[in-house]
């Protein structure tokens, strides 16, 4: 396991890297030995489930309990109107967790994270679903064998798509591709100027974070304000892409330059950048974890790699001292949701916001004894 924001260089080993970037950090990415690719490349076909695919035990719906509640995140939006005002900030995208106990089994196996996986790709397929699960483990003197992680996503955002590092792509250049996504309604009638102007906001925030990294002239936006439909809702989704810098996608470093250029993802910060992170620190209550960081794998003898922004996306962590394992038997599953705020924004329809977009990935995990 490595840090890309601290050893970028180990990608340059070779093989398939498996991502999970916090949102606040690290960027943590593992590689494996074998790896199965489907349809020619990682990611390139839905997932299929299986008939057989194991069962999930999830957490009692009611025990679900809110980083923020109704008041305080209503008054965090109002807030950011706030500072809107005074000409802080355009936007900023302010979240709230959601946890529930899910403890290890009764054999002291963690959850079963591919079950979940399973639920979510039959209930709410998405274009970025994926898990990826280290498990827990220890040496004879106690101390961990490799860094522990444990995430399901169904995210629908593409966060960078990059194709041709290291001079993999022929003469051409490196292509970066990013899809953010802002405005969010249950239906394409209900989506609002607001919605249109955030997107804008957002993208043009996109287009200058890869003019940084992209040759003069060659970032574009080649998709604006589409409408695209998920189970339940739908969004509004821009396209920009770019041509690296032949100098930057050479590099041993790429992935240290791409990141500082554009991580944490536009769309669940706010702009300016700086300005927002500022303010969702203050404002936030709950760390994010992987929630609104990336999730997904970079194929490094390809020189490609396709990052998901890690929204729709739950997370299992142990709540006990590690050390005590496997003898502790609590832990507790975790989902983000969240809203991009402007000054049009109305702070109750923020908050329903986040629950539609909560609402049915949260009634598929907490479902009992289910398969797909």
């Amino acid at each position: 396991m490595v840090d890309l924001r601290v050893e970028p260089e180990a990608i340059t080993r070779g093989g398939v890297w498996f991502v999970v970037a916090e949102f606040a950090g690290p960027a943590r990415a593992w590689r494996f030995a074998d790896v199965t690719r489907t349809g020619g490349s990682l990611g390139s076909t839905p997932t299929q489930v299986a008939v057989d695919a194991p069962a999930w035990t999830g957490p009692d719906a009611a025990a679900w309990v809110s980083s923020l509640s109704r008041s305080g995140y209503t008054d965090a939006v109002s807030a950011v109107r706030d500072y809107i005002r005074d000409g802080e900030v355009y936007q900023a995208n302010i979240c709230r967790v959601l946890s529930a106990p899910l403890p290890r089994t009764g054999e002291g196996e963690e959850p079963d994270a591919s079950a979940l996986a399973a639920i979510l790709a039959a209930g709410n397929p998405a274009p970025y679903q994926g898990v990826i699960h280290v498990p827990h483990a220890q040496s004879a003197d106690g101390s961990p064998v490799l860094d522990p992680v444990w995430v399901v996503t169904a995210s629908p955002e593409l966060f960078l798509r990059v194709d041709g590092l290291n001079g993999t792509g022929g003469e051409g250049p490196a292509v970066i591709i990013s899809g953010p996504i802002k405005g969010t309604a249950s239906t394409a009638a209900g989506l609002a100027s607001k919605d249109e102007a955030e997107n804008i906001m957002i993208t043009d925030l996109v287009r200058n974070d890869l003019q940084r990294i992209c040759a003069p002239g060659t970032v574009a936006v080649t998709g604006l304000l589409e409408v695209e439909h998920h189970p339940g809702l739908v969004h509004l989704v821009s396209t920009v892409t770019g041509e690296l810098l032949e100098d930057a996608a050479t590099a041993p470093d790429v992935w240290r330059t791409i990141l500082e250029a554009t991580f944490p993802p536009a769309s669940v910060s706010g702009a300016p950048k700086s300005s927002a992170l500022a303010i969702i620190d203050e404002l936030e209550t709950a760390p994010r974890g992987p929630y609104c960081g990336a999730v997904g794998w970079i194929d490094a003898d390809r020189g490609t790699a396709e990052l998901a922004v890690g929204i729709r996306t739950f997370w299992w962590t142990e709540d006990a001292d590690p050390r005590s394992l496997p003898d502790a038997a609590t832990g507790r599953l975790r989902f983000g949701t969240g809203a991009g705020i402007t000054w049009g924004s109305d702070p109750q329809g923020e908050w329903e916001e986040t629950e539609l977009k909560a609402a049915r990935l949260i009634a598929l995990a907490s479902a009992h004894t289910l398969r797909p």
